[in-house]
């Protein structure tokens, strides 16, 4: 019975959290989605549309920050509901808008309700799945951004043949709203709540030869935490850039139509997805058969590769696509030309669809497995912090992805802007290599197992 009980309410409440939080990225992209529209009714130029993007990312920064150190302290249930009302009241708000400085008042605004998303997410997986079922379950319920990624340009692509973009997001609020009620009703705390046992006190119950606990001092001063911030930094930073300026990218200086452009962030959030899977699945088989030490982690080789393939996949969209596709066939034409005939589709189309692809693969599995690096390598006291800190250095990197990306854009040429991405990509995962197998367990360590 407490198994049926256990299982009933994990469905809920996964099912719960997975469409609230894919409502959440939904409503943080609804202006980049249609960002080609707003533009052609309202004059603005590539600051006013950093400006805007970058409010967003600055206050989802401060807001995912305090939310996650405080989250052992505030009801999941409840800081997950307001959160995500605000953020639809605030799309409703922002269709009602015209000026450049509400605009950015309001980002702002949906940026603190976005930061109250994930750490509940996080807390509720904690206290409902087993340790060993965590990391699974952290990096499918991270797919839902993905989901909504992929399906949300596509969505606004054919809603804009018959709506206009104001009353897109006054739709998209009004479901975002009313769907925090649903969570508020079925998403519980811990098992505790409806009288089950409670699954971490268990585990820590029957754990044995714990480390004591570290303090704030020795938590803050481990090298690596600093090393998987500015790792992470960078990696969400060129992610952000890509999916928020891919598609104007694509269209301004590449000379593809705007359909393109969104069928491209499709395919790189359907990249992602399978990306973000992949990374926790695969990289849990390899702890499980390696374990973990207080040195390197098993995760730190997919990890590396995969953003190898961030660097390489950026590198061949910037080069390899051009608004003509020269007279003698490149070799990437070439060998896409037999899929082309089979599909009926372009060679440029295809290419475009799996570069999108697999930058989204590529940049999705970092994400995932920074997050859980970051936690499984801190001390117990201290796991929702060390997830905090590094989401934060995250956020600053999305920030830099917006005004300075855009401003470098704007002085040089979005060409310029996207080789600046690359390059630091390429120094971060060369560097990431060179310290991969450093002393990786935050905090204290107990002398007999250093």
């Amino acid at each position: 019975m407490a198994a049926t009980g256990y299982g009933y309410y994990r469905v809920v409440i996964f099912l719960c959290m997975f469409t609230g939080y894919s409502l959440y990225f939904f409503n943080r992209k609804t202006f980049s989605f249609v960002m080609p529209s707003v533009m052609e009714e309202i004059e603005l130029d590539k600051d006013d549309l950093g400006m805007i993007t970058s409010s967003q990312t600055m206050a989802y920064a401060i807001s995912k920050f305090i939310s996650g150190v405080l989250s052992d302290q505030i009801s999941a249930r409840w800081l997950f509901s307001i959160g995500l009302f605000l953020v639809g009241g605030i799309n409703i708000a922002f269709s009602w808008s015209s000026t450049v400085s509400m605009f950015s008042l309001l980002w702002f605004i949906n940026g603190l309700g976005q930061g109250c998303g994930w750490p509940p997410c996080g807390k509720v997986l904690r206290k409902w799945y087993e340790p060993s079922q965590f990391g699974t379950y952290w990096s499918v319920l991270s797919c839902s951004m993905n989901l909504a990624g992929s399906l949300g340009p596509l969505i606004a692509t054919v809603l804009l043949q018959y709506y206009d973009w104001r009353t897109i997001l006054t739709m998209s609020g009004i479901f975002c709203a009313a769907f925090s009620f649903v969570c508020l009703a079925f998403v519980k705390n811990e098992p505790k709540d409806v009288g089950l046992p409670n699954i971490e006190a268990a585990a820590k119950k029957g754990a044995k030869g714990a480390n004591s606990e570290s303090t704030l001092r020795e938590f803050l001063q481990s090298p690596f935490l600093w090393v998987l911030s500015l790792g992470y930094l960078v990696v969400f930073g060129v992610k952000t850039a890509a999916t928020d300026w891919g598609q104007l990218f694509l269209m301004q200086e590449k000379g593809q139509t705007a359909l393109m452009g969104s069928t491209y962030m499709s395919a790189l959030e359907v990249g992602g997805f399978v990306g973000s899977l992949s990374a926790g699945f695969i990289s849990d088989r390899a702890v499980a058969r390696k374990g973990l030490s207080t040195h390197g982690n098993p995760r730190h080789g997919l990890l590396i590769l995969m953003m190898a393939g961030m660097y390489v996949s950026m590198y061949l969209f910037r080069v390899t696509i051009t608004p003509e596709i020269p007279k003698e066939a490149p070799l990437w034409v070439q060998v896409i030309h037999p899929v082309s005939v089979l599909l009926g589709v372009s060679e440029k189309e295809i290419w475009i669809l799996f570069l999108g692809a697999m930058f989204g693969f590529s940049s999705y599995g970092p994400i995932a497995l920074y997050g859980v690096i970051a936690s499984e390598s801190a001390p117990s006291n201290f796991c929702g912090m060390s997830h905090a800190v590094v989401a934060l250095m995250a956020n600053v990197g999305a920030f830099m992805a917006g005004l300075p990306f855009s401003t470098i854009a704007k002085q040089h040429s979005w060409d310029m802007a996207f080789w600046v991405a690359e390059v630091m990509m390429g120094l971060t995962t060369i560097a990431f290599f060179l310290v991969r197998n450093m002393r990786t367990k935050m905090g204290r360590i107990a002398e007999k197992m250093d």
